[in-house]
């Protein structure tokens, strides 16, 4: 079974900064793809940012220019560094890996979520 450990979040000030990490752990055949998504209270879960094994980045429209994702493959932990926070960041944050599962003569994609971690901006 693959787990991920996400660790980071807390309560900062407006302005403030906040690293978020994101450790799998049990994937035996490979990532392709981790992310960052967030759940504010009263809504949906959306996305913050994505990034592929090869390092290809892509960013939700709020984040751009705040927030950066990178990865470390040989760790498989995924990072989301987020500057200038503002209140709206609010929100559960929850890690997502795409990964390659193999029983038998069968392949297929699988996405793992994180319990979540909570990040508090204040005003």
């Amino acid at each position: 079974q693959v787990q991920l450990v996400e660790s980071g979040g807390g309560l900062v000030q407006a302005g403030g900064s906040l690293r978020l990490s994101c450790a799998a752990s049990g994937s035996r055949f490979g990532i392709n793809a981790m992310g960052w998504y967030r759940q504010a209270p009263g809504k949906q879960r959306v996305l913050v940012a994505t990034i592929t094994s090869g390092g290809s980045t892509n960013y939700a429209d709020s984040v751009k220019g705040r927030f950066t994702i990178s990865r470390d493959n040989a760790k498989n932990t995924v990072y989301l560094q987020m500057n200038s926070l503002k209140p709206e960041d609010t929100a559960v944050y929850y890690c997502n890996a795409e990964c390659v599962t193999v029983q038998g003569v069968d392949i297929s994609l699988s996405d793992y979520w994180g319990q979540g971690t909570q990040v508090t901006v204040s005003s």
